[in-house]
């Protein structure tokens, strides 16, 4: 049975002075039990779909021609009341940002009910039940339902997300990007927990993502986007295996394989279409290695392939597997690193017991006084005072709450010298950003000390800190809170010039040729733009580019490509390989994107709870892991083979609370190997010694190498 039908789906945005041309002729149906997904670059036309599905489009867009229907029904003849029941009682629907889809206001259970009662005849205590089995459904403690959306970590607020689109158990679930940004081990266990409860409920999943090895391991089908346009359709095993379009080609490539044996990421040149203008040809090909004279004049149709479920939209499907084998190689595409990496000995930043702790407040309980003289206050502190006697163990963590500290940073040491890329690993809350600012001194340490090119961080700070600004940059996650909206590129990359006083009457050369520098080219096109007419991937170039203008010797960077898609996160790994490689800049790379960094860092640092649990060189961390806590990151990772099954290693429950750690190993509670020693006693970095590999492991992996991945010793089972 046909669950939903979108037959040449045309939609445009009306601005002032032009219009866009989102979605241009877009076809596609969806089988009942069949889960498909839409892929490609930013601005291909994916979410524009779904939101003309779900009747969400803002009012500038325009749906110009074509059919949507959901079972049999035409949802664009629904009024308004008519398809608000339609999308809770049958479709629902999971955003990209939780944070922005949950009303900060209202409890999350609160929320959950409210979705529950407006659709069915349900009393508060029966919608409340159900509210605490959606949680369970989805990993979450139920006893929690009563908490409030800032209380729960990002991984968590999407879990809620997807409890509330599950409420009325619906026969399709529209998912946009629902692990965008989030850590390996958070998108692992939500990708898990949408398969389980499809699995459970029977639903259907239309899945709206840049990631194919997400889509290897959750679709059955699937339609790769650009500009607008399907270049290729069909089952996700023939796409991803025999891919016959270049577009899809460079995209796949783009995706770093974790074991693949190559050092190099390869990025689709140019730039995606400005869809001002139905093109005449094809649409893909001033980016197409493989284009000809018929491509940049004729339009392709999308036609199916002889013995195989699948349609393209190329000239030269003829030639697909000799394009196949030139996509390989990353000279095709001219954007890719040489492979090469020559590390300059000269240690530029050195890290010595580092340390950011900050002081976490009393709550207003806890302010309270015992001995307040009005005699009704004096009568209820009594009370408390005798409770706080009784039951001193968890009254003093509120009492006394001001004299907690939450250790984000907690005692870090390494170094990175010029030229090396060192990448740093770790799920969200582990202490990464923090680390950051404390070496941009944003944030002033708490112990410890840190060296750049032979001076002390208090000697940065006692007057020199604008010269420490100009040689030590940080770039942050997010463009949109780094770059002033009101400012044009030109003044953006301009101003730290001017803030310098460096390369007077030089500045308009040294904005071009940094914009060229970072991939903005021709740098006249962008010079007068506003960050809200860029796409996110321009816009992290732009802050790559007002870090870079001044010439700095080393680079923090924060995350810079976590919200881009691959091709993008290529463009900008390479663009920071090379400058390590071809102008001696030192890169600190923090992200929790493994794959990626396993291509271009030196050496890698997995961080876990404020420390670092292992660290050495990146292929022997990659091939040989010692700790199961990098065994799980590893594992986390998903597979671009469809064919393939990964083990998972399951970490149970989320990182603990950084406040007052206590003793023992910070990773014990989730470890599959703990022993009692670790509760006890917390290992060192030097625990196990190899060489440029140490890791902090009371019982290390041993031989994960030679076969012998996840065993323990049984002489240290019952220590």
């Amino acid at each position: 049975m046909t669950l939903i039908n979108v037959d040449d789906l045309v939609v445009r945005y009306d601005k002032e002075d032009e219009q866009l041309h989102s979605v241009n002729g877009l076809s596609f149906t969806i089988e009942d039990g069949v889960n498909y997904a839409l892929s490609g670059e930013s601005a291909s036309g994916k979410s524009t779909t779904a939101k003309a599905i779900l009747g969400l489009l803002p009012d500038h867009a325009v749906i110009e021609s074509g059919e949507i229907e959901f079972e049999g029904r035409d949802l664009r003849s629904m009024t308004s009341a008519e398809r608000r029941d339609l999308l809770w009682e049958e479709i629902a629907f999971i955003p990209q940002t939780a944070i922005d889809a949950l009303d900060p206001i209202m409890t999350v259970g609160a929320q959950i009910r409210q979705a529950i009662q407006t659709h069915r005849e349900v009393s508060d205590q029966g919608a409340r039940r159900q509210s605490r089995e959606l949680f369970e459904t989805v990993g979450l403690d139920p006893e929690r339902i009563d908490e409030y959306p800032h209380e729960f970590s990002a991984g968590m607020r999407q879990r809620v997300v997807i409890a509330m689109a599950l409420a009325l158990d619906p026969k399709l679930i529209i998912a946009d990007e629902p692990t965008t940004g989030l850590d390996v081990v958070v998108q692992d266990k939500i990708i898990e927990n949408i398969l389980q409860i499809q699995e459970k409920t029977d639903s259907s999943l239309l899945l709206i993502t840049h990631d194919l090895s997400v889509i290897a391991e959750t679709c059955d089908e699937m339609s790769v986007l650009y500009g607008g346009m399907v270049m290729e359709q069909g089952h996700v095993d023939n796409i991803l295996l025999n891919p016959s379009n270049p577009y899809t080609m460079g995209l796949q490539n783009a995706y770093p394989g974790q074991n693949d044996g190559s050092n190099e990421l390869i990025s689709v040149p140019g730039e995606p279409p400005t869809l001002d203008e139905v093109p005449k040809g094809c649409i893909f090909e001033p980016r197409c290695p493989f284009a000809t004279e018929e491509c940049e004049s004729t339009r392709p149709p999308l036609e199916k392939l002889p013995y195989r479920n699948q349609r393209v939209a190329c000239h030269h499907t003829d030639r697909a597997a000799r394009m196949r084998h030139s996509a390989d190689d990353p000279s095709t595409w001219s954007g890719a690193t040489d492979g090469t990496r020559s590390v300059d000995k000269e240690v530029l930043l050195e890290v010595d017991g580092l340390c950011k702790w900050y002081d976490r407040k009393r709550s207003l309980l806890g302010r309270i006084p015992f001995d307040h003289g009005s005699p009704s206050i004096a009568r209820v502190t009594s009370t408390i005072r005798q409770a706080y006697e009784q039951q001193g163990d968890v009254l003093r963590d509120v009492f006394d709450s001001g004299k907690s500290q939450v250790r984000a940073v907690d005692g870090v040491s390494f170094s990175v010298a010029r030229g090396e890329i060192l990448g740093i690993v770790g799920e969200s809350g582990c202490g990464k950003s923090t680390l950051a600012q404390t070496l941009g001194l944003l944030e002033e340490p708490t112990a410890g000390e840190f060296v750049f090119d032979g001076q002390s961080h208090e000697y940065y700070q006692d007057g020199n800190l604008k010269s420490f600004r100009q040689r030590l940059q940080v770039v942050f996650q997010n463009p949109y809170e780094s770059l002033n909206p009101r400012l044009t590129v030109k003044q953006l990359v301009k101003e730290p010039l001017t803030i310098h006083d460096y390369r007077l009457g030089e500045r308009d050369e040294a904005v071009r040729e940094t914009l060229e520098r970072v991939g903005l080219a021709p740098a006249e096109h962008y010079l007068d733009s506003y960050p809200n007419e860029l796409s996110g991937g321009q816009r992290q170039r732009v802050a790559l580019a007002q870090a870079l203008v001044i010439d700095p010797d080393f680079l923090i960077c924060d995350e810079p490509a976590s919200m881009l898609d691959v091709s993008l996160q290529a463009e900008v790994l390479n663009l920071l390989r090379g400058l390590a490689d071809t102008e001696g800049i030192g890169v600190l790379y923090i992200s929790h994107d493994l794959a990626s960094l396993t291509r271009v860092a030196d050496r890698l640092a997995i961080m876990y709870l404020g420390r670092f649990i292992e660290r050495g060189e990146t292929d022997r961390i990659v091939t040989d892991p010692k700790h199961p806590y990098t065994e799980a990151l590893l594992a986390a990772i998903p597979e671009m083979d469809p064919r393939g099954t990964r083990d998972r290693v399951t970490l149970e429950g989320e990182p603990p609370n950084p406040v007052n750690c206590g003793t023992g190993c910070r990773f014990a509670p989730r470890c599959p190997r703990e022993t009692d020693r670790c509760h006890s006693e917390e290992p060192e970095l030097d625990t196990w010694v190899g060489e440029s590999h140490e890791s902090a492991c009371f019982h290390p992996i041993e031989n994960a190498a030679d076969g012998g991945h996840g065993r323990i010793d049984e002489s240290i089972k019952n220590e």
